[in-house]
């Protein structure tokens, strides 16, 4: 095993570990603070994949931008330890399960067909140029990079209107 393998390894065996630490810890700062440790091995391994424009991105959009602003509701909103509710909800683990399977299976699909007609494009290939990047994004996958808009729309919308106060009724004398 070289040094680069071993090296990549112990940087993924870190980021695996920072993203269970995002799902299993209770307190949301920390969860907050795994995502950001999650996110910056993510572009020290897209750095080791020669794709430097991918960790720039990485580095840009998710770890500046996107940890700053969940810090920020977290700040903003408070910061409570998480209470587990799933003692009151039997049916999360059945949910979960049959995702599991659906999950797999979907994999097992993916792995039997051999990933055939899938034909990458070169210069993706040598580090991913943004303008390699960008005209396989706004041509080829157009339609999953406008579902993802929409995706991202229904989230913020939805998060704004759970974390919504209710407006209190002013009693007339």
């Amino acid at each position: 095993m070289t040094l680069s393998v071993l090296f990549f390894v112990l940087i993924g065996a870190i980021s695996l570990a920072a993203a269970v630490g995002v799902v299993s810890s209770n307190h949301p700062v920390h969860s907050a603070l795994f995502l950001l440790a999650h996110f910056g091995t993510l572009a020290i391994l897209y750095i080791t994949l020669e794709a430097q424009f991918l960790a720039a991105i990485q580095v840009i959009i998710y770890a500046g931008g996107i940890v700053i602003l969940i810090l920020f509701v977290i700040m903003l909103i408070g910061s409570e330890k998480i209470v587990n509710q799933a003692e009151h909800r039997t049916w999360t683990p059945y949910v979960g399960f049959a995702l599991g399977i659906v999950l797999l299976g979907g994999l097992a699909i993916s792995l039997l067909q051999g990933f055939t007609g899938v034909e990458p494009n070169a210069a993706l290939l040598q580090g991913g140029s943004p303008q390699a990047v960008g005209l396989e994004l706004f041509t080829r996958y157009i339609l999953p990079f406008e579902l993802a808009a929409v995706l991202l729309l229904v989230a913020l919308l939805g998060a704004l209107l759970l974390a919504r106060r209710p407006k209190l009724k002013i009693e007339e004398q």
